[in-house]
């Protein structure tokens, strides 16, 4: 069974320029195709996402066209990039944005976000990835969507250094690994719930 993944870039960095973030939601990707996952990347930041927690903020808001695409898919993945210690502002416009689906459920109670699992990439050159994990999940769960086992990856470099993650030469090898056993679980857990999904409950 064929499923699909949306990875957010929540990149601050807007144009097409090399993105340590897209780079490491590339190598997830790449992961996930191993499991017969197809999954493209969205650099929001080259986008106007409205501020607001509604799925339409109304003319111009490009947040309806990424809301739809989320909704499509098996797999949700976050990246961020690492700023002050916290997920990038982006990221956080991107999480607000979701909180839409708390007002958006069926029959059953359900957000349309049921069913569906998710993960975090996060990059860096500063203390923090834990913590990133920390925010995008508990909002991520608040929202409904199911967090997998081992569902977050990152890599931070020296403290206020120069070297950021797509400046290496190759991918360590304890993110190699990090990033197999994310994909894994994400597609088993995506799958299993693609076949029987929460049921909700009735009013």
């Amino acid at each position: 069974m064929a499923l699909k993944a949306l990875a957010l870039n929540c990149t601050l960095k807007r144009g097409t320029d090399p993105s340590s973030t897209e780079l490491m939601l590339s190598k997830v990707l790449e992961e996930l195709g191993k499991h017969d996952v197809e999954g493209e990347i969205v650099r929001a930041a080259n986008l106007d996402i409205k501020a607001g927690v509604t799925s339409d903020e109304g003319e111009g808001d490009a947040w309806p066209d990424i809301r739809e695409k989320i909704v499509a898919a098996d797999i949700f993945i976050i990246g961020t990039p690492v700023w002050l210690g916290q997920p990038s502002s982006v990221a956080k416009r991107v999480l607000e944005r979701l909180d839409a689906f708390l007002g958006e459920t069926d029959d059953r109670g359900r957000m349309p976000s049921f069913g569906k699992v998710a993960v975090a990439a996060v990059v860096g050159n500063e203390d923090g990835a834990h913590h990133c994990h920390a925010e995008v999940f508990q909002a991520l769960n608040d929202v409904g969507f199911t967090i997998p086992a081992g569902a977050g990856t990152y890599w931070v470099g020296e403290a206020m250094g120069s070297v950021d993650f797509k400046d290496l030469k190759s991918t360590p090898e304890k993110v190699v690994q990090t990033n197999a056993m994310l994909a894994a679980n994400a597609a088993h857990l995506a799958r299993l719930l693609k076949q029987n999904s929460y049921p909700g409950v009735g009013s």
